[in-house]
């Protein structure tokens, strides 16, 4: 089966992590000559071919080197294209991107959402067969000043902007600290998708709970669950965005790609599945690979594989004239 030709729906990837080396090599490249950035070269730090970074070794990566190349309008621009070009190479036909707003010393968080959203506009322009929407981030290190801010930023943008997600270090507010967020999220008015359950650190009955009772309509990774949170998962017929390569590569999984948590909610009832990359950039793996992943290590078949990848259809947060478009373009 030629899993690029296949249309695909991407519900969680990151936009800095799905950025290739050589496109951040060449991003440091121009900031080199004019002597903007003393950083390392990106081919140095993250070697082609290197996939296997864990929770410890992966968030610093951004803090203290990809957020430092891309600082400015023309670096950001060149990265955002890259990664939708990227998307649409591997046969993707709706993305919903999401990104953490944040300052840079020459943009605020509100000039950073509006240069990737003039890029993904610039792109459409001659690109019609993917159509892309943003999903803006708050950190669960954030503070709450700063999570307010980012959902006002989302609710500005609503339309280009269609969701609202946590992400971050799951190592940060264990125990439930997290509901200092909750007040936030009730009160948004785009639809939530959380990282849920992504380690042990985030996967405590009180954080579970707490996420849960925000009312998502989709949850990432969901790997560290108990069984209350499976049964509520399966009662709303929710949406679970997994991630194949990235829990592998990264250890978050034991027992490699047959034993991975994708086989026990494909096999549930009413429960949606949507595969994801998360950061192709760091992890290698296109969402084309997690499709021949599934196939091979779990025996489906090409109807099998069809039918997965429209499985997606029914959770974006696009609305329904896109919905309706990609029952007519995805295959059957």
């Amino acid at each position: 089966m030629d899993f690029k030709a296949l249309p695909k729906i991407e519900l969680h990837a990151h936009l800095t992590g799905s950025v290739t080396r050589r496109t951040l090599h060449d991003i440091w490249e121009a900031k080199h000559k004019s002597q903007q950035t003393t950083l390392e070269d990106p081919l140095v730090v993250m070697p082609e071919g290197k996939p296997d970074y864990n929770l410890k070794s992966f968030f610093p990566l951004f803090s203290s080197y990809i957020y430092e190349l891309l600082t400015d309008v023309p670096s950001i621009q060149q990265a955002t294209t890259s990664v939708l070009q990227g998307f649409l190479e591997d046969g993707v036909v709706y993305l919903e991107l999401r990104t953490t707003p944040r300052a840079t010393p020459s943009l605020t968080p509100e000039d950073y959402i509006t240069t990737i959203l003039d890029a993904i506009a610039a792109f459409e322009q001659t690109h019609h067969e993917m159509h892309t929407r943003l999903i803006l981030s708050i950190d669960r290190r954030h503070d709450v000043s700063t999570a307010e801010n980012i959902l006002a930023l989302a609710e500005k943008y609503r339309g280009r902007v269609v969701g609202l997600d946590l992400c971050g270090d799951p190592s940060a507010r264990p125990d439930g600290q997290i509901s200092v967020f909750t007040p936030i999220f009730q009160r948004a008015s785009l639809p939530l998708t959380v990282h849920f359950g992504e380690c042990v650190a985030s996967g405590s009955p009180e954080e579970l709970e707490t996420l849960l009772s925000w009312h998502p309509g989709r949850l990432g990774h969901a790997i560290c669950l108990d069984e209350e949170s499976k049964k509520v998962i399966r009662e709303r017929n929710l949406c679970l965005e997994l991630l194949l390569s990235c829990n592998v590569q990264a250890g978050m999984t034991q027992g490699g790609f047959a034993n991975h948590h994708f086989g026990e909610w494909l096999a549930c009832d009413g429960v949606k599945v949507s595969l994801g990359t998360d950061d192709v950039g760091v992890f290698g793996s296109e969402l084309s690979d997690e499709y021949r992943l599934a196939a091979e290590h779990f025996g489906l078949d090409q109807k099998q594989i069809c039918a997965l990848a429209r499985q997606g259809i029914e959770a974006i947060f696009g609305g329904e004239d896109e919905k309706e478009r990609l029952r007519q373009v995805m295959w059957i």
